[in-house]
């Protein structure tokens, strides 16, 4: 249609881009391959990724894969690889799952990656060996047509924010887009499929695998014993389940293009939460000198982590948001009160139970002796918090928060401070969330 004409003349790069980033990928591939010859090995360098395949929107990042022949050893293929990423791309060392090299050459940012060279699946040798098969799968698989509406399903991902297998994203990766188009042939085609999905769906490309329990399963076309789509938190896919409806309704270039969040003035914000009548509390942390993948993934755990305390002490967590700045990570709350009163009702045994114990330990309490009330002994206890901010400052260091976090850093803020402190954009988006092409 023409929305999605106009999009696509919007997001597919020219001609000229494409010359260029071409003409820097063959320098730098004739470099490795020059280097790599120097030692003996004969190894092939291999692009992979969106740049490879065409399906790339802008500034691509280059997957430059060093295959090894797999009579070398796994210690040696690292140890090379990993040297030709510092001394070409004077990189850093990456560590995920499978250890590779980041840089930039000629403006471009680069990962190099060494890998086995492998002739099926079947016998991976590490982490990585499967991505060269997916460039090949995507190539076969899509025509320009297709790259382009493979094009449209990214931009719409990351307009709507479902993009990216990130921790911080926990969304769809560019080649899960990838293969979703190819099995389901269009933009469009996905997006009627996706206003059919709940949790728990399963699509088979080229067969089923093992059964696997996820929110949505996407047997991975080149390796079947592999979830394409594990990274799809069950917030994400409702999310573009949601979108993929409201598009097919109404198509509008805000899904696409969504229009910048205005942060929301101070007395705006004071008004919106007494509306609400909760209150806030938040945490910062330096920010740690770490993989920024990492840290993301770490800044879920602990917002989750922290969420659960304040539920569990009783201030009542509505919502969270988080972010993490170039100095410091940042997470706050809105939650229903943010002090309690000094004593609660303790929930003893049945009262027919033998209750020794817990009548020795309760009786003559200040706040009164034990009573029954439904079957049960109860009896009115102290707190040991009363105050959501007093709460997460004490029990910070056994929520479970991110290892690399340093509590030494922790700042906790009540309301006030929150309100004063903390972004107000931030603010807006815990306290006014709307949907990203609703703005």
């Amino acid at each position: 249609m023409d929305l999605e004409k106009t999009v696509l003349e919007r997001i597919v790069p020219s001609p000229e881009v494409v010359s260029s980033i071409q003409e820097r990928a063959d320098r730098l591939k004739r470099i490795v391959e020059e280097y790599i010859a120097s030692h003996g090995i004969e190894v092939e360098a291999r692009f992979a990724g969106s740049f490879s395949k065409g399906t790339f929107l802008s500034n691509p990042d280059l997957d430059l894969f060093l295959m090894f022949p797999d009579t070398v050893s796994e210690q040696e293929m690292r140890l090379i690889g990993l040297q030709a990423g510092e001394d070409i791309l004077h990189g850093i060392r990456m560590f995920s799952d499978h250890p590779y090299t980041r840089g930039n050459f000629e403006g471009l940012d680069v990962d190099m990656v060494p890998c086995f060279r492998i002739d099926s699946t079947e016998h991976l040798k590490s982490a990585v060996d499967r991505t060269p098969f997916h460039t090949e799968f995507v190539n076969s698989h899509l025509d320009d047509e297709g790259r382009n509406q493979v094009r449209l399903l990214k931009k719409f991902m990351k307009g709507i924010g479902t993009y990216g297998a990130e921790q911080d994203s926990r969304g769809f990766s560019g080649y899960l887009c990838e293969v979703l188009v190819v099995r389901f042939g269009s933009f469009r085609g996905v997006l009627e499929a996706a206003s059919r999905w709940r949790d728990g769906t399963v699509i088979s490309v080229k067969g089923d695998g093992p059964e696997i329990v996820a929110p949505l399963v996407v047997y991975d076309p080149v390796d079947p014993r592999r979830n394409v789509a594990s990274a799809v938190h069950l917030d994400t896919l409702s999310l573009f389940v949601v979108a993929a409806r409201a598009y097919l309704s109404e198509p509008r270039m805000e899904f696409f293009f969504p229009n910048e969040r205005t942060p929301m003035p101070s007395e705006g914000l004071r008004e919106t939460v007494g509306r609400h009548g909760s209150r806030l509390v938040s945490a910062v942390f330096g920010r740690p000198d770490a993989i920024e993948d990492n840290l993301h993934s770490q800044l879920w755990k602990t917002q989750i982590a922290f969420a659960k305390k304040l539920d569990d002490f009783g201030f009542g967590v509505l919502r969270a948001v988080h972010r993490m700045d170039e100095d410091r990570m940042t997470v706050v709350f809105e939650v229903e009160r943010d002090t309690l009163p000094r004593t609660f009702k303790h929930e003893g045994p049945p009262a027919w139970v033998n209750s020794d114990s817990f009548m020795a330990k309760w009786k003559g309490s200040p706040f009164g002796d034990p009573f029954i009330e439904d079957g049960r002994w109860r009896v009115v206890s102290e707190r040991q918090y009363t105050v959501a901010s007093d709460m997460l400052t004490h029990e910070a260091s056994m929520a479970g928060i991110g290892k690399e976090l340093d509590l030494g850093t922790m700042r906790v803020m009540g309301h006030e401070e929150t309100l004063s402190d903390v972004d107000p954009l931030l603010l807006t988006e815990l306290l006014d969330p709307r949907m990203p092409w609703e703005i």
